[in-house]
């Protein structure tokens, strides 16, 4: 059974750091890219980052470029989110999701599993 599990959210200023976790369960983790996804109050998901396999290729949402870096741990089955200079745009929820084999990664009907999300809440 795939699970993933989110952690790390929290409500933070301004200007601050959070590190979002995603553990992964049920599947064979280095097999597969991964994403984080957000989701804004009363919008709908967007794609935030996604990272291959063996974790060397990261891409970002230009909103987010610069100050999110995403990693992974293999030997952890753990997927990561460091989240830099966050600004009050950046509140959401956050998610991690698995890209199914052959996905385009940027694409939301390509992610097959989701975690619960975490909430981040970026206020003064």
């Amino acid at each position: 059974q795939v699970n993933l599990l989110e952690s790390g959210g929290g409500l933070v200023q301004p200007g601050g750091s959070l590190r979002l976790s995603c553990v992964a369960s049920g599947f064979t983790f280095s097999n597969y890219d991964m994403t984080w996804v957000r989701q804004a109050p009363g919008k709908g998901p967007k794609w935030v980052s996604h990272i291959h396999t063996g974790g060397s290729t990261t891409y970002y949402a230009d909103s987010v470029k610069g100050r999110f870096t995403t990693s992974r741990d293999n030997a952890k089955n753990t997927l990561y989110l460091q989240m830099n200079s966050l600004k009050p745009e950046d509140t959401a929820l956050y998610y991690c999701a698995r890209i199914r084999l052959g996905g385009v990664p940027t694409r939301i009907d390509d992610y097959d599993y989701w975690g619960q999300g975490t909430q981040v809440t970026v206020s003064s």
